[in-house]
């Protein structure tokens, strides 16, 4: 069995690697999903404010690594391939990486090419100007609070880390061939 956490910068291309992976037959968590269901229990707006919000209550409330620790537990249970998307605190990698099974792979892309993407896609969460983008980015990427979000500390701790500003194709070949590696 296999675990692998993907984190990385938003529109970068995290879901287009678990996409590949569940067609590889990994099954999929997603600590989006986990923390929708939980803004949705408390019958709040589901937007990225609203997300990184409830996402700092639960590990404020619990630890800061609750979440992925959740979905890790899920994971484990089965016994199967496994991708956890998307690990966004450093206490997150630090509990993973005690297990041998686990890889943390990251993705990034340059700024305006990462908001065209998001753009096109747009999803409830990714319908912001390019101001705001940046400034959710800027938030998201250095915070010294244990229980808030640390992109940037969780790539710097990537086993993996992809930089995808080119083609879907070419993202998936430099996957593969990491998946080759841990395989073997």
């Amino acid at each position: 069995m296999k675990v692998i956490g993907i984190t990385g910068t938003l529109g970068a291309g995290k879901g287009t690697i678990v996409e590949h992976l569940i067609a590889k037959g990994y099954v999929h968590f997603s600590a989006r999903e986990f923390i929708i269901s939980k803004i949705r229990e408390k019958g709040l707006e589901v937007n990225r404010d609203t997300m990184t919000l409830v996402a700092n209550e639960l590990r404020e409330n619990h630890n800061a690594a609750y979440i992925i620790e959740s979905l890790y537990n899920q994971a484990k249970n089965l016994g199967k391939d496994c991708v956890i998307e998307s690990v966004r605190t450093p206490a997150e990698v630090e509990l993973l990486k005690k297990n041998e099974d686990f890889y943390l792979f990251a993705v990034d892309a340059d700024l305006e090419l990462r908001y065209s993407r998001i753009s096109l896609r747009k999803s409830e969460t990714d319908r912001v100007s390019f101001e705001k983008f940046k400034e959710d980015e800027f938030r998201e990427m250095n915070s010294t609070d244990p229980n808030h979000q640390n992109i940037k500390a969780c790539i710097d701790r990537a086993d993996f880390v992809f930089k995808n500003n080119t083609t879907i194709e070419d993202l998936i070949i430099e996957l593969e061939r990491v998946l080759q590696k841990i395989d073997k």
